[in-house]
């Protein structure tokens, strides 16, 4: 069973589908320990998206490893407590302003552990 459809999993500016199964195993798996809806805010991103080509490199989110999911509150405790016991060890953090965020990748090609914040 999969919490994610494939149009939610897609590159917002191409429609392109490149999503990483094994990524996509593991959030399932999260988000079914969570309990709650993941408002997926961003996920694959093709390298013409323009967050993407505004990069030196493109990050983890055009190698399909990466998520942005809209929690806020005790939600994006819960989820950042269950990321980690499922070994997410890239993790942003945006929790002010209006567009509230957690990141989540797992994209071997970037430095890991790491946390950050927007």
């Amino acid at each position: 069973m999969s919490y994610f459809s494939e149009k939610e999993l897609s590159c917002q500016h191409c429609g392109a589908y490149k999503f990483d199964p094994d990524f996509l195993l593991r959030l399932n798996l999260i988000r079914q320990e969570c309990g709650f809806a993941f408002p997926v805010t961003s996920a694959y991103r093709c390298p013409d998206h323009p967050i993407e080509a505004a990069k030196k490199a493109p990050g983890a989110h055009s190698s399909g490893k990466a998520i942005d999911i809209g929690v806020t509150g005790d939600k994006a405790i819960t989820l950042l407590s269950v990321a980690l016991r499922h070994g997410i060890k890239r993790i942003g953090v945006n929790q002010k302003g209006s567009a509230r965020f957690i990141h989540l990748d797992v994209d071997d090609s970037l430095p890991s552990p790491a946390i950050w914040s927007y």
